[in-house]
């Protein structure tokens, strides 16, 4: 039988298998673990939040292949304004490469505002005191869900409009929640429910005609 994971992916880590310099996120499992699970898909180095790790292969496919259009959540803490115009232009899509091409339609979620000085724990530690030059400055925290995973597309679609994100959380993939009982290293096995869910999601892809 396939075994599904859960990993509150803390920072600092990157997600693979190995890396001869920095640490992986498989030194957060015990080695029986770590020797046959692989992570579905990746998450930036400075980047919290949900990661599936799994032995079936056939889930990465599934999950992260841009044309499966799977949804993806993000919980954000950034520096600027979020108004209804900025709003519109990340739902209706962004340029954030060279050519100019825009990023699919998303779903912007405000939640709210703050003062700098208020999200301070939140600031990267090598841009803290520059933020912290404005402690009044405006800030905010959202949702973003999208349904593709360009490289570092979350970061660069709220640049695009002009904010910077100063802390990023993966907080669901294809309908499966981050576990809010899972602490910054912390995992557990998918449920059954949860593995039903991925099981559609793989049904959906081979069937795909």
């Amino acid at each position: 039988m396939p075994l599904y994971y859960m990993l509150n992916k803390p920072a600092g880590l990157i997600t693979a298998c190995r890396d001869d310099i920095r640490p992986t996120i498989m030194e957060c499992l015990p080695p029986e673990l770590a020797d046959r699970l692989h992570p579905v898909g990746r998450l930036d180095m400075d980047t919290h939040g949900l990661i599936i790790l799994t032995d079936d292969g056939k889930l990465d496919q599934a999950l992260m292949h841009p044309d499966r259009h799977v949804e993806k959540e993000y919980f954000f803490y950034a520096i600027g304004v979020l108004d209804g115009e900025k709003i519109r232009r990340l739902e209706s899509g962004v340029p954030i490469d060279a050519d100019g091409k825009l990023t699919r339609p998303a779903v912007v979620i405000p939640d709210k505002t703050y003062k700098v000085e208020e999200i301070r724990d939140f600031l990267p530690e090598f841009r803290r005191q520059r933020y912290l030059k404005n402690p009044d400055g405006p800030a905010f925290s959202a949702f973003l869900r999208i349904h593709e995973g360009r490289k570092h597309q979350v970061k660069l679609m709220l640049r695009a409009v002009n904010c910077r994100i100063c802390y990023l959380e993966r907080t669901a993939v294809a309908g499966i929640r981050l576990d809010p009982m899972l602490a910054p290293g912390d995992f557990r096995e998918l449920t059954a429910y949860e593995i039903a869910v991925l099981e559609k999601v793989k049904e959906s892809a081979y069937n795909v005609r």
